[in-house]
């Protein structure tokens, strides 16, 4: 509970295993690092959390959603879990809390892996998301209709999505009521300096120095066309010493359009670049896959 809040999580591994910390984005959820965490369970201890608003976390009405009310979310998880020596998996909105809370104790992270994300300042915003910013249209598109989680479900892959993925990904997002991050996320896109989140963003990008030294693998899905080519070159050239894959037939859902790909590349980043001090432990009773 946080403020008297359900902050939904998944925890699949054992305890004792390196912590693999999967940070999704807006309009998706932890399902989306589905294929993701039923490998990496194996061998790590895999936590997603469903940021507040989101997936199967509550959805309060009154709540600010703001930036840095997401990154205090994780944070405090970081906390309870008692993480240390963290790979932060992070993907679209993840990417901004993600590396914010990463730059704030980077003592505690050791290891990242990027899936089409930003985590600094941008004055470039698509078209069709520019739109579900524009007062009254943008509530009744976005929560109303539910057109922005619909549209994500087409325009955020390459290829169409299984039937069962995008029920998956829709499930949360039933009703006016839980679609309210789904806007505020939209609405959070800070564009300015007298946005309330811009000086937040704007420290962390101020702050991505901090990690610089830090093993990253970026895997970039080039079919995408709001995390575009020239977010990646800002990652290139922010962190030049990552390891960097494109997959070119692949969209914003990166996960989506090539898992078979994508999840032995993170696989093999992880067992090459290994921040493990210990053999992995078995999985304890009770915790099997089903």
């Amino acid at each position: 509970m946080i403020d008297d809040s359900r902050y939904h999580f998944v925890d699949e591994g054992n305890s004792k295993n390196p912590p693999v910390l999967m940070l999704h984005g807006n309009p998706t959820w932890s399902f989306y690092y589905r294929r993701l965490i039923t490998v990496l369970r194996e061998t790590h201890h895999v936590i997603a959390p469903d940021h507040m608003g989101c997936g199967l976390s509550d959805k309060p009405q009154g709540y600010p959603y703001g930036l840095s009310d997401h990154m205090k979310n994780v944070e405090k998880l970081i906390e309870y879990l008692d993480l240390k020596r963290i790979t932060l998996v992070c993907h679209d909105w993840g990417g901004a809390i993600g590396m914010g809370v990463a730059t704030r104790m980077p003592d505690l992270f050791n290891r990242f892996v990027i899936f089409n994300t930003a985590a600094w300042r941008s004055t470039r915003m698509p078209k069709r998301i520019a739109v579900c910013r524009i007062p009254f249209f943008g509530p009744l598109a976005v929560r109303g209709l539910n057109s922005f989680a619909l549209a994500a479900t087409r325009m955020a892959v390459a290829r169409p999505l299984e039937k069962s993925a995008k029920t998956g990904l829709l499930w949360p997002y039933n009703s006016w009521k839980n679609r309210i991050a789904i806007l505020r996320f939209v609405q959070d896109i800070p564009m300015n300096p007298s946005h309330p989140s811009y000086d937040c963003l704007k420290e962390t990008e101020r702050l991505l120095y901090r990690l610089r030294s830090k093993p990253m693998k970026i895997c970039w899905g080039m079919k995408d066309w709001c995390f575009d080519g020239v977010f990646l070159q800002q990652w290139r050239k922010r962190f030049p010493e990552a390891s960097i894959s494109e997959f070119p037939n692949a969209g914003h859902y990166i996960l989506e359009d090539a898992h078979e790909t994508v999840v032995p590349a993170v696989q093999d980043f992880l067992k090459r670049v290994g921040n493990e001090r210990q053999s992995p432990q078995p999985l304890p009773a009770g915790k099997a896959p089903p």
